[in-house]
């Protein structure tokens, strides 16, 4: 009778384990109930993962070109103070000659200074004015904010001692982002390919995450050369905000949107 009071009370504690705060039932998450790492998973994986992987390196080039061509584009319809550079990168046998922006570094002037400070200030007090429901946007505004207000103290105390131009952090956002691209499959591999969605879903998910970074990139750094020719003073939350965490979001939100589609049917 014991030993049976004893197991009715281990299987109480164990179904207590899965109830949730109010009492429901906490089910298993729908990408567990469907892992099946089988071999031809494994095979799948694989193979997509060196397909991407080769055609990406096999036309860098050409996407470098094209990249090039948004730049004159943009340099002849924007309101942008630049040049064009192409760097000529090498990793190993891969060559391909990289497009850059060149733009005059230009310290911010008292009066400039002053201006993007108060406007900071201003637009931090403002958050305290937003409504309660808004609370995931005053938080993400104030982060930013305090990223700017950093920026603005370190300009005033060190303006001269700024190590950064915008010639070589656009030449760092470049390189990133051809990185980033280029690790999009391998981050599949590890984290998509695994689950059974079929070859042609897993296929599409990557080609569309590549193809959608190829366009953001030039668009991206054209956006931000459009500060950075006014001064460098932009550079840190163009790099904290606007930079790699954006790439590193697009892929998070192609992931996220490829692991709602329904799984293949057995």
């Amino acid at each position: 009778m014991a030993a049976s009071t004893q197991l009715t009370e281990q299987q109480r504690r164990d179904q207590t384990r899965f109830r949730g705060h109010r009492g429901g039932m906490i089910t298993m998450h729908r990408a567990l109930g469907h892992f099946h790492l089988g071999p031809m998973n494994m095979l799948v994986a694989i193979a997509l993962f060196l397909s991407f992987t080769t055609l990406w390196l096999a036309f860098l080039p050409e996407v470098c070109r094209v990249w090039q061509w948004f730049f004159s584009v943009g340099l002849r319809y924007l309101p942008l103070d630049a040049r064009i550079d192409v760097i000529n990168q090498r990793f190993g046998i891969l060559k391909f000659a990289m497009p850059s922006l060149l733009i005059r570094p230009l310290l911010p002037g008292f009066s400039l200074w002053l201006g993007i400070t108060l406007t900071t200030i201003a637009l931090f007090a403002a958050t305290f004015l937003l409504p309660r429901p808004m609370v995931p946007l005053i938080y993400l505004s104030r982060a930013i904010l305090i990223i700017q207000g950093t920026a603005c103290l370190y300009f005033a105390i060190w303006p001269s001692q700024f190590p950064h131009t915008p010639d070589s952090y656009i030449q760092g956002l470049m390189l990133f982002s051809i990185a980033m691209i280029s690790i999009v499959p391998l981050l599949f591999t590890m984290t998509y390919y695994i689950f059974d969605f079929g070859i042609a879903r897993k296929a599409f998910l990557t080609a569309l995450t590549m193809s959608y970074l190829a366009i953001f990139v030039p668009l991206q750094v054209l956006f931000q050369a459009m500060f950075l020719q006014k001064t460098v003073m932009f550079m840190p939350i163009l790099y904290i905000i606007f930079g790699m965490p954006a790439d590193v979001m697009i892929i998070v939100a192609f992931y996220s949107w490829g692991m709602t589609w329904p799984f293949r049917k057995r």
